[in-house]
């Protein structure tokens, strides 16, 4: 269990979630072929699956890809230079990566993508920005995608739409106006506090931090806690927070294009961060109570490494301590690691509340009396 939650730790930074696909013909629209065409739009900033230099996020490719064919539109794939891109390293055995990755059509569309300077704008019918770290490298200063995503916004239906890192293509567009078109659209983006805890190591190398240039560009930035879901609709503009807001930026791009997206089951780690929100939002009864009655349908796993990461957070303010204890709490009847148990003693000290410190650390000695931290901890609370 010890090394299986801190494979999470790692795996938290890069994110989730799946479909089954059925394949669709990639003509361009014409009369014989009404159905619309999304364009999705990946770096082409990344080289050896990430050690290099970053590239795009492939869970955030899945999903959205395999809800927009489920729901009957067809897809192209572009990236400013064309050709074959590479993806950060990401956990195959997803169930939705697992899926994408049996489908010959998608792979070959991602071998093959199209260079943003060979497109025609008026084909298609709403552009879908892929995040990850790449795009922060590459897509803002692509001067053929700036234009395709301005053509596209500014004709008549068309709609424009970004995931995590994914609306750093957008801070250079201008509408027909000649007006960002952030200005004055409530938009989302992977937050500087998401930077700081999971983007350490290109982080200096940014051209900006994203959530201060979507605030330069007028945009009225928000967002969820760290790394739960939020999307911003603002008219023709609908952007995500972070990689688990990428179903809820596909569907409500279905939407947007006139679909009632097909009913599908979420996957085991988009439901749990939905979990997750709602405890934080006051639900937390409610989310104990389902973890009860469901507790398959979750991944108590993912859920305890959000708590862990809470209480390791540097803050002495009480409500963030609590928060981080309350979820972790929702899953210690149902999963044990001795690593977590510690950092909630810990937690309880900076709340003042020595009593139930020490019961956690005579607990967590009496199991594992080589865990010299906790031997340490506990005889300073006694």
């Amino acid at each position: 269990m010890k090394n299986k939650i801190f494979t999470a730790l790692l795996v938290l930074a890069f994110f989730p979630f799946a479909l089954c696909s059925k394949e669709l013909g990639n003509d361009r629209k014409t009369e014989a072929s009404p159905e619309k065409r999304i364009l999705m739009v990946v770096s082409s900033y990344g080289k050896d699956g990430g050690k290099t230099r970053p590239g795009f996020e492939f869970d955030e490719f899945s999903q959205a890809y395999l809800i927009f064919v489920a729901n009957g539109f067809a897809v192209d794939v572009a990236s400013p230079r064309g050709g074959a891109v590479e993806a950060d390293e990401f956990n195959k055995n997803k169930p939705y990566n697992k899926a994408l990755l049996t489908d010959e059509k998608a792979l070959s569309l991602l071998k093959t993508t199209k260079p943003t300077a060979s497109l025609n704008a008026t084909n298609y019918d709403a552009v879908y920005v892929v995040g990850g770290k790449g795009a922060m490298f590459d897509l803002p200063f692509d001067p053929a995608l700036q234009e395709l995503l301005a053509s596209v916004y500014n004709s008549k239906d068309g709609i424009v739409s970004a995931v995590c890192h994914g609306p750093a293509a957008l801070v250079n567009v201008k509408s027909s106006d000649g007006k960002y078109i952030l200005a004055g659209k409530t938009v989302s983006g992977f937050c500087n506090a998401e930077e700081e805890k999971f983007g350490k190591r290109w982080r200096e190398e940014f051209p900006f931090m994203l959530e201060d240039k979507l605030k330069a560009r007028g945009g009225k930035y928000e967002r969820a806690e760290m790394m739960l879901p939020h999307v911003s609709v603002s008219e023709k503009l609908i952007t995500g927070q972070n990689p688990y807001s990428t179903n809820a930026v596909a569907e409500e791009l279905v939407k947007a294009l006139g679909k009632q997206p097909a009913t599908r089951t979420p996957y085991t780690d988009e439901r749990s961060m939905y979990l997750v929100k709602r405890a934080i939002a006051g639900e937390l009864e409610w989310a104990r109570a389902e973890l009860s009655k469901n507790k398959d349908l979750y991944d108590v796993e993912l859920i305890a490494v959000y708590g862990y990461y809470r209480l390791l957070g540097k803050t002495d303010d009480a409500s963030v301590i609590r928060m981080g204890l309350n979820i972790v709490e929702l899953v210690t009847p149902y999963m044990y690691n001795e690593n977590l148990q510690y950092e909630q003693a810990r937690a309880y000290l900076r709340l003042q509340q020595k009593d139930r410190a020490k019961t956690l650390l005579q607990e967590l000695v009496q199991k594992e009396p080589k865990f010299e931290e906790a031997k340490k901890l506990l005889r300073e609370v006694e």
